[in-house]
């Protein structure tokens, strides 16, 4: 089922519990035309077995009537609601349990961003995801400490990316990487500037 057609279904159904909700009420109130307020709803066994149960079965009524228009005003209300943001791309996963998943591509470049500035060396990284969800070009820069060590970072970068492939189930098709060292005593590891 499309995305339109679920959230479709849920309005539909969230309207139709605002209106019998909105019936009932009107109804035993008697603002409905044909309806007086001391009349039955019910036939003459759910009548009888209503006065057998009562005061409970009013309290129950109450209770359920409640629930059933809150449900009905939370789903009218998620379904009214634009999402947030706009889903672009597919994950698909192949083997025992296969399946795909819609995910914002902000949420995979905010994880490689978090995973790239776990290294100490690493002060700041930014990240952009173009092309085919499958086969992304990866665009990475990261800002280092003046004392980062060339190959450590290298490496955490290279761990972050292998890391990132796995989890999206993707490979890049392109990997840039650009790093960039602030201005400062370098450490060891990297070449004094002249």
């Amino acid at each position: 089922m499309t995305d339109a057609a679920h959230r479709l279904l849920w309005t539909v159904l969230a309207l139709l519990l605002v209106v019998l909700g909105a019936t009932a009420l009107g109804a035993s109130l008697g603002s409905l035309p044909g309806s007086e307020p001391g009349a039955a709803l019910l036939g003459a066994g759910l009548l009888d077995a209503w006065r057998v149960a009562a005061p409970w079965s009013t309290l129950a009524a109450a209770v359920a009537g409640v629930l059933t228009a809150l449900t009905g005003q939370r789903l009218l209300g998620r379904e009214l609601r634009r999402p947030r943001q706009a889903l672009h791309g597919m994950l698909s996963h192949r083997g025992r349990h296969p399946g795909r998943t819609r995910l914002a591509t902000d949420v995979l470049v905010d994880a490689l961003e978090r995973d790239l500035t776990g290294d100490p060396g690493v002060r700041h990284a930014r990240v952009v995801l173009t092309g085919t969800p499958g086969r992304p070009d990866v665009w990475i820069r990261v800002d280092l400490a003046a004392d980062a060590r060339a190959d450590a970072v290298r490496e955490h970068v290279d761990a972050a990316v292998r890391r990132f492939a796995t989890t999206a189930g993707c490979t890049p098709a392109h990997l840039d990487v650009t790093a960039r060292v602030e201005p400062g005593r370098p450490g060891p590891g990297l070449p004094r500037r002249a």
